[in-house]
C-alpha cells in the first residue's frame, strides 16, 4: 500500500487466537479455525491471527526417532503420518478457509504445515474475506531440529500485502531475531506485523515490543497452548508423559507502535486476545523514528534482497548459458 494512500489509515479490532491444535488432523484443526474465527467475528474483529503450524499442529518435543546418522523405520512411519496431515497450497483446505473468511467477513492469517511435492514447509496463509488466498509466507530458517521436518522457504514469499486493513505481513518465530528480515518488512511499509510462533518464553513478548517500536507498526504474536494430554497416546516425546505436562505455554500478545502491550501475554490456557488498532496514528509515530526512512543512513548501510524464485535444477544448454527449470 502506498504511504500516501491515507484512505486506508483506518481503525479496526483484531483478534489473536491462542489455541490447541489437533496434531496430525488438518480437518479438525480447520474446524477449530472456524470456531475461533466465528468467535472473533462475533466480537467485532476484522482480523484473526492463529499460531505457527496451527493446521496439522507442531510436533514439539519429538525427533521422530532421528539422531545424527540414525533414522529408524519407526520414525519414518511416524513422520509419514505428519506428512499426510499437511495441506497443499492452494488446495481443498485453503478453499474451505476462504469460505470461512468470506462468510464471517474476517481476514484470517493462520500457520500451517504445507506440503509441496515431497517437502514440507512451515507456512502462514493470508486469507482476505473478499479476495481469498492472497499469498503465503514460508519460514526461511527452520530452527535446529525443525530442519528434519520442514524445508527452507525462499525469497519469493517474503512480501507485505496491500489489503483493506492496511499493509499486512508475517514473520515466523525465530525469524523475528533476524535483523535483515525485519528490515525488509519495514522497507515495505508494514503496518500490521504478524508473528505466529512456537516460542513460549517470557522474552518473546519483549521481542514483540522491540519490533513494534523499531518498525513503528502494530505487532501481533500468536502461540499455542499444548499439554501432553492433547497429543496422541503413542506420541514419541522427549518430555514427561504426565498428561498435565505443558509442552507449549502460550505467550500471545498484541503491542502498539510505541512498544506498549495492548493485550496479553497470556499463558497456560486457550483464549482470544482483542485490541483496537488505529492506523491513522502511524505517521505520527514515524515522525519521531523511521528506521528505513529519515532515521536511516543508506549512504553507509544498504539491504539487498534477491527476490528471484529459487530453482531446483539448473543445466547448461549448448551455448553454455544456464537454463533454469522448475520442478
Amino acid at each position: 500500500m502506498s504511504a500516501n494512500n491515507l484512505s486506508k489509515y483506518i481503525k479496526y479490532k483484531v483478534a489473536v487466537v491462542q489455541a490447541t491444535p489437533v496434531l496430525f488432523d488438518s480437518k479438525a484443526c480447520i474446524e477449530k479455525v472456524k470456531t475461533y474465527a466465528t468467535e472473533a467475528s462475533t466480537n467485532g474483529a476484522k482480523l484473526a491471527l492463529f499460531p505457527e503450524c496451527f493446521i496439522s499442529g507442531y510436533p514439539r518435543a519429538t525427533t521422530f526417532g532421528a539422531g545424527i546418522g540414525v533414522r529408524p523405520d519407526s520414525g519414518r512411519d511416524y513422520f509419514a503420518n505428519y506428512f499426510r496431515s499437511a495441506i497443499q497450497v492452494p488446495g481443498p483446505a485453503t478453499k474451505e478457509l476462504e469460505q470461512v473468511a468470506s462468510n464471517l467477513n474476517i481476514f484470517i492469517a493462520v500457520g500451517c504445515t504445507e506440503r509441496d511435492g515431497s517437502t514440507l514447509y512451515c507456512t502462514i496463509l493470508f486469507i482476505d474475506p473478499h479476495r481469498g488466498l492472497i499469498g503465503k509466507r514460508r519460514k526461511l530458517m527452520p530452527t535446529a531440529a525443525e530442519a528434519m521436518v520442514w524445508g527452507r522457504g525462499d525469497q519469493s514469499t517474503i512480501d507485505v500485502f496491500d489489503t483493506n486493513l492496511g499493509n499486512i505481513g508475517g514473520v515466523i518465530c525465530w525469524e523475528n531475531y533476524m535483523p535483515l528480515v525485519r528490515t525488509h518488512m519495514y522497507e515495505q511499509n508494514i503496518q500490521v506485523y504478524l508473528a505466529p510462533t512456537m516460542d513460549d518464553k517470557d522474552t518473546f513478548a519483549s521481542t514483540m515490543q522491540h519490533i513494534a517500536k523499531e518498525g513503528r507498526c502494530y505487532a501481533l504474536s500468536s502461540c499455542m497452548f499444548v499439554q501432553r494430554k492433547h497429543l496422541p497416546k503413542d506420541y514419541p516425546t522427549l518430555l514427561s508423559e504426565d498428561p498435565e505436562t505443558t509442552y507449549v505455554n502460550g505467550g500471545s500478545c498484541i503491542v502498539d507502535p510505541l512498544g506498549n502491550i495492548l493485550a496479553g501475554p497470556i499463558y497456560n490456557q486457550e483464549g482470544v486476545l482483542y485490541a483496537d488498532l488505529d492506523l491513522s496514528k502511524l505517521p505520527g509515530f514515524k515522525w519521531e523514528f523511521d528506521s528505513v526512512g529519515h532515521y536511516s543512513r543508506t549512504d553507509i548501510f544498504q539491504l539487498v534482497v534477491n527476490k528471484n524464485k529459487l530453482f531446483t535444477r539448473k543445466s547448461a544448454n549448448k551455448s553454455g548459458r544456464i537454463r533454469k527449470s522448475k520442478l
